[in-house]
């Protein structure tokens, strides 16, 4: 669709969005009278910045279902995500989303070359987390096999992906990683095993950690995004270019605004990303803050596609540490490391504030062949890593090289700072 007749479509889906919120939540109706507004005001996007945002705060305000804008019979799904209150954000479905969510899945893995011939190896978590149900049903839709394995258990994991001929492995990037040093460390070949594509997602990476597992587990890694408020996984997608991720803004439109002022930022410009629902039933939202942090192209991909390419998540404006002064994240550690062939991409970065100064020190495993009990080697080494880090971050980190696997491994999201400082 070319970007004008796509414009039409989401001027209308709009239109269509914000009427039915206002009708149907008490939520978006008290919002919108209290910015002085009514749906009659919004004729397409060009009139988003008119509407109010809405935050994961909201969510928490309205547990369980004070968003929802059908009857409770229309829902057939819940899902939600952990919350740092002991309550889960919630998403709920009715058929008409899971099928919208089971499409932009199914968009995701054919642009990676995926079709009905594949076997799915589907390690991202199964239950209330969107990743493995989500997952599922896009494969499936396509006609490929699926094995819903979910996370953890890697031996088990590793013996099916040989035994029933894994072509198509999703997780976390990190857990991939993770299950590449496994397969390394159970000594079967990788001859003896059949992948060839990876989708990853569910937290930043690198295209350092790109390479890294295309070397490992020999496959074509692919970068999927997704965040549970908005349906799960398949929001975006890569396509053959790899050139930036793909996002189905016939059904979450994108927005770029300034996150201190949020004050919308012209294409290209980094900022945080907002969406608004155009196509959902049982919980839309309207401009929802994301916290991720990145920037939007709308040239015409080489691939032939017209929606708009998002660059690869620097960050969560939420997760970005400050540290005197200056901004930090996990991301520009990850590349450091990776530059490294002695180092493995595990690490743990702790902050603390000691005599009111913010220090960092990280703790980083060497790969077993370069782990050695030569002093003057090792010493030269963690000497090189702190100097680069110094010129990427313009801030001085007291490196630690730890022996093979002594950072703790994760089947989920991967932790990989602490932060001490009491900054309340």
């Amino acid at each position: 669709m070319d970007r004008a007749s796509l414009r039409n479509l989401q001027d209308r889906r709009l239109r269509e969005m914000v009427a039915y919120v206002y009708d149907n939540t008490s939520f978006y109706r008290r919002k919108m009278y209290e910015a002085g507004i009514t749906p009659a005001d919004i004729r397409g996007v060009g009139d988003l910045y008119k509407l109010p945002f809405t935050t994961k705060t909201d969510l928490r305000d309205n547990y369980p279902f004070g968003l929802c804008a059908v009857p409770m019979k229309r829902i057939v799904r819940i899902h939600g995500s952990s919350g740092t209150t002991g309550k889960p954000t919630v998403v709920i479905y009715t058929k008409k989303d899971l099928e919208m969510w089971t499409e932009c899945l199914s968009r995701a893995f054919t642009s990676f070359g995926a079709d009905s011939d594949d076997m799915f190896q589907i390690s991202y978590g199964y239950g209330l987390f969107t990743g493995g149900l989500g997952m599922h049903y896009g494969a499936e839709n396509i006609g490929a096999s699926v094995i819903p394995v979910s996370s953890g258990n890697t031996s088990k994991q590793i013996q099916l992906m040989r035994d029933f001929g894994t072509s198509v492995l999703c997780c976390t990037p990190s857990y991939a990683l993770f299950q590449a040093d496994a397969i390394r460390e159970s000594g079967i070949p990788r001859e003896e095993f059949n992948l060839r594509l990876g989708a990853f997602g569910a937290e930043p990476w690198t295209e350092a950690m790109r390479a890294d597992l295309e070397a490992k587990l020999g496959i074509k890694a692919y970068d999927i995004y997704g965040l549970s408020e908005m349906s799960g996984p398949g929001v975006g997608y890569e396509c053959e270019c790899q050139c930036g991720t793909h996002l189905n803004e016939d059904h979450f439109y994108p927005e770029i605004v300034d996150p201190k002022t949020l004050e919308p930022l012209p294409e290209g410009k980094v900022g945080e990303l907002v969406f608004t629902h155009l196509t959902k039933e049982g919980m839309p939202l309207l401009r929802y803050r994301t916290k991720d942090l990145t920037a939007l192209h709308y040239e015409k991909c080489d691939c032939g596609r017209t929606f708009v390419r998002m660059d690869r998540i620097l960050g969560r404006s939420d997760d970005m540490l400050i540290i005197r002064g200056v901004n930090v994240f996990p991301t520009q550690i990850e590349s450091v490391i990776l530059e490294f062939v002695e180092l493995e991409p595990h690490y743990l970065l702790t902050v603390e504030r000691i005599n009111h100064t913010d220090r960092m020190s990280l703790d980083v495993e060497l790969k077993p062949e370069s782990y050695s009990d030569a002093i003057n080697a090792m010493v030269a080494l963690r000497r090189r890593v702190s100097v680069r880090l110094q010129e990427i971050l313009g801030l001085s980190v007291d490196v630690h090289l730890v022996e093979p696997r002594s950072i703790e491994r994760s089947t989920g999201k991967a932790k990989h700072v602490i932060d001490k400082r009491n900054l309340k």
